[in-house]
């Protein structure tokens, strides 16, 4: 179910989302470059990695500038790891596409990367402990950013929990509200199991009664919500002899201090919102003009 190998990640975005990005920022016109009459001089641009990177984002930042006028000279694969001075993506053009690409670009550039490095983090840390482990990510994710959010993390070698509410079934403790209990859940779980076979069933909990409980039910996947290390050991130990095709899932509060210890307790999958939330990559930003003069710096 979580499985993931290494595939190509092509864009991400369609042209028309791609053009709202830049006419977001280039609703009319790019007035200095208009007044300063250098629109239609030939340049380059080239992007840079100020630190170790995992990379992501390019295939949307080259689609950018081809639509602005440009063309892409050069792109780096996202989920490629990249060092301090590593140009990542280049393209030439007249100044006037050069300039209408240029924030946009970084900005995705910045921001999608610097996701797919926090999950890389994650994942490297968990594996060196747990190597089958799984990260995954779940949907809180700030809103109308989804898809790229999502690239980060496949580029970074995690894999999103869940897309949506449309694709799995997961039932939280907000709908056992609507079923009477433990027991209603409990009788609900053994209705699913004959009308929605082809379904994963989970069931997030938050103790290890309710795990049981929901497991002999006929549960597929067990998700522990905010569950303390030692308990969470505890659980696995308790759930995996008896019901060895259980999925097993720890989410709530899990970060680069935490996720080896979680790792460890053997679940299956390690949940989180960590790799959406931090500091942006760094890029450099450097256009040049054919004699190689130089025509503006770093981005700040």
């Amino acid at each position: 179910m979580y499985t993931l190998s290494a595939p190509t990640l092509p864009c991400c975005l369609s042209d028309d989302a791609l053009a709202r990005l830049i006419y977001e920022d280039v609703p009319y016109l790019d007035l200095t470059t208009h007044a300063l009459g250098i629109g239609d001089a030939p340049g380059t641009i080239t992007f840079a990695a100020r630190q170790p990177t995992v990379i992501a984002g390019t295939e949307e930042a080259g689609r950018l500038f081809t639509l602005c006028g440009a063309t892409v000279t050069l792109t780096t694969r996202s989920g490629s790891r990249v060092g301090p001075g590593d140009v990542v993506l280049a393209a030439e053009g007249p100044a006037q596409a050069l300039h209408q690409g240029w924030k946009v670009a970084v900005n995705l550039l910045e921001y999608v990367s610097g996701i797919a490095t926090r999950a890389r983090t994650l994942v490297d840390a968990a594996r060196q402990v747990h190597p089958t482990v799984t990260i995954a990510t779940t949907r809180k994710i700030f809103p109308g950013t989804k898809a790229l959010a999502v690239k980060g993390i496949l580029a970074g070698g995690a894999v999103p929990h869940r897309l949506g509410l449309s694709e799995t079934i997961l039932i939280f403790p907000q709908h056992r509200a609507f079923l009477g209990g433990l027991a209603g859940l409990c009788h609900a779980l053994r209705m699913l199991k004959q009308t929605g076979r082809d379904h994963t069933l989970g069931v997030e909990v938050e103790g290890l009664d309710d795990a049981l409980a929901v497991a002999e039910a006929g549960a597929d996947l067990i998700q522990f919500d905010k569950l303390p290390v030692a308990e969470l050991r505890q659980a696995v130990q308790m759930l995996r002899p008896r019901f060895p095709s259980l999925t097993l899932v720890a989410t709530g509060g899990l970060t680069s201090a935490n996720i080896q210890a979680f790792a460890e307790t053997g679940v299956d999958v390690l949940a989180t919102t960590w790799p959406y939330f931090g500091t942006p990559a760094d890029m450099g930003v450097t256009l040049t003009t054919p004699d190689h003069v130089h025509a503006g710096g770093v981005t700040r």
